[in-house]
């Protein structure tokens, strides 16, 4: 292939241009030159193999929460593209294999391992596997040491004492003639007892157990109650198309502040009260950082969304469980929340449609449930169950993805500490334990004798206590930061609410504490002297939840067993 460039205006090279120009003209006219030409065409880009391997690795960015594919060890491993943190300590610095540093491989004989479990399990004692390899000539024992004695320490591999295994003897029939009583290696032992069905008198009293939950009219089955939801308002949306979720702004407070109100009061009389549920209400929650709605849970099977301002109207009914609704809980934004019921089911509703999204269900009584407050964690939430157990589950498969099994009784409440790194969890075992997110063994366990059970439980507003409602008529208080250390120089009480898991709030500047109790009553205490500063029958039955207003300075809502809702100013 000919390739004509020209770099300069040198003579050299013009005459060089001449001497081709001249070659080529005498035979311009010739077809075969002129095919000739066609075929010498300059080749601006020239195809190029590469020789070294080509890079097709996928860098992944270190900021990234989420991968969306499933990446090799390579990619996920691979060094930071960029430059070199000046700011790393050696620790850092150094070469990893694994998430928490870098593994060696370490030899031991299969041999020598094998011979050390196997005298373990048959004869109670090893050698000691801490021990270095120049104390392995004293022969350190763990296990029974007595034994290891008298046998001077032999191993299964080296004594010819009879284990206590060996003594039990198998059936045996390993004649494949005899159809029938061929047992082959499924043959147990001689005195080995075997249960596979209950005995005549265990099946009657089954029967029996059966009949009566039967009578009773007991749910045998424990299929899913159909959702619907009813509208108790002509229009979802206002003239300027917003929904009811939108907080308004002609109602002389701006709800969407972040700052509280810089100094609250007690109340003083009711102006307002809330009708619709049949029967006791069991919780109560605002609408996420505005406060413009009230949600509320009742035994009557039944969650109901309220205007909190202007016609104070019942909005929306939310119909789906067959028992009664033990707790809810709003995810960040209010758009969707969770009602847990007696009837086995956590349930996550769209608030604005009404639509039920998914259903849950560990085959226990949930009492308790709550989103992970972080953003990027929104689909996850975590519920507190009667088999002592904290389930996970991710609303997006539907999945359980952790459990927290530690308590030794029902798990009553779940509060987030420590910007939702951590959560406290208190139980009906008399106990209250630290969690960190994702880790299912308790990083902090608190108990002692004189401690009762704690049914309920708020956060501060200053996210550094824990106002625990005490079974003994006492609200304690622990710290939330570090240590969760009781603080015994605040005790507040004088209210009785023994058998019943009455709510208590923070007034939004924390002046003030808040508690209902079982007589109906509601109590206000100053949180720095702990002197009780009010109380005023608010109920006919238990006063079962109380919430002050997160913008206004002396709101207050209360919940009681009689099925209503009272505003308080």
């Amino acid at each position: 292939m000919l390739q004509l460039q020209q770099y300069g205006s040198s003579s050299g090279e013009e005459s060089e241009q001449e001497d081709l120009t001249s070659h080529l003209k005498p035979i311009e006219g010739n077809s075969s030159i002129v095919s000739l030409q066609s075929k010498m065409q300059v080749c601006a880009a020239p195809s190029v193999v590469p020789l070294g391997a080509v890079d097709t690795m996928r860098h992944i960015d270190s900021t990234s929460k989420e991968v969306m594919y499933n990446p090799k060890f390579e990619e996920l491993f691979a060094p930071e593209v960029g430059p070199e943190n000046p700011f790393q300590t050696q620790q850092q610095k150094a070469h990893k294999n694994m998430l928490s540093g870098y593994v060696e491989q370490a030899y031991i004989s299969d041999f020598q391992f094998e011979n050390q479990r196997r005298t373990f399990t048959s004869f109670g004692y090893a050698l000691d596997p801490t021990v270095d390899g120049s104390a392995l000539e004293g022969k350190t024992i763990i296990g029974a040491t007595e034994a290891a004695k008298e046998a001077d320490g032999k191993t299964v591999f080296e004594s010819t004492k009879e284990r206590p295994s060996d003594r039990r003897k198998r059936n045996k029939n390993d004649d494949p003639a005899d159809i029938q009583g061929f047992l082959g290696p499924w043959g147990g032992f001689t005195d080995e007892k075997r249960v596979m069905k209950p005995s005549d008198e265990e099946a009657v009293e089954l029967e029996e157990i059966l009949a009566k939950r039967q009578k009773r009219g007991k749910q045998t089955d424990d299929k899913p109650l159909e959702e619907k939801t009813v509208l108790h308002i002509k229009d979802p949306v206002d003239y300027q198309g917003r929904s009811f979720l939108h907080p308004p702004q002609d109602v002389g407070v701006n709800l969407k502040s972040d700052s509280p109100p810089a100094r609250c009061y007690l109340p003083k009389v009711q102006i307002h009260t809330w009708q619709g549920h049949t029967k006791g209400i069991s919780a109560i929650r605002w609408f996420p950082k505005s406060a413009h709605l009230l949600l509320s849970c009742s035994m009557d099977c039944r969650v109901k969304l309220w205007e909190v301002y202007n016609e104070r109207r019942c909005i929306r009914t939310y119909y789906g469980h067959r028992q009664a609704v033990r707790d809810i809980s709003f995810n960040n934004d209010g758009t969707q929340f969770l009602s847990a019921a007696y009837d086995r089911y956590i349930k996550l509703w769209d608030t604005e449609s009404g639509q039920c999204i998914s259903r849950f269900t560990s085959r226990k009584i949930p009492y308790c449930a709550k989103f992970n407050p972080d953003a990027d964690k929104q689909h996850l939430f975590v519920a507190g169950t009667s088999d002592k157990k904290i389930i996970c589950w991710d609303a997006r498969s539907g999945e359980i993805v952790q459990e927290y099994d530690r308590h030794l009784g029902a798990v009553n409440t779940i509060t987030f500490v420590d910007e939702n790194r951590r959560f406290v969890t208190t139980s009906d075992d008399k106990s209250l334990r630290v969690w960190e997110w994702d880790i299912p063994v308790d990083m902090k366990y608190i108990a002692d004798p004189t401690m009762h059970s704690m049914p309920a439980v708020t956060l501060s507003p200053n996210q550094k206590w824990l106002a625990c409602q005490s079974m003994d008529n006492k609200i304690v208080i622990f710290s939330a930061l570090n240590r969760f250390k009781l603080n015994r120089k605040k005790t507040f009480s004088s209210h009785m609410v023994a058998g019943y898991a009455c709510t208590l709030d923070f007034s939004p500047d924390m002046s003030y504490l808040i508690s209902g109790d079982a007589d109906g009553k509601c109590y206000i205490w100053d949180w720095k002297t702990t002197k009780l500063y009010k109380k005023w029958k608010a109920h006919d039955k238990v006063c079962i939840g109380v919430l002050w207003h997160p913008h206004e300075a002396s709101k207050v809502v209360t919940a009681g067993w009689d099925g209503l809702i009272k505003y308080w100013d």
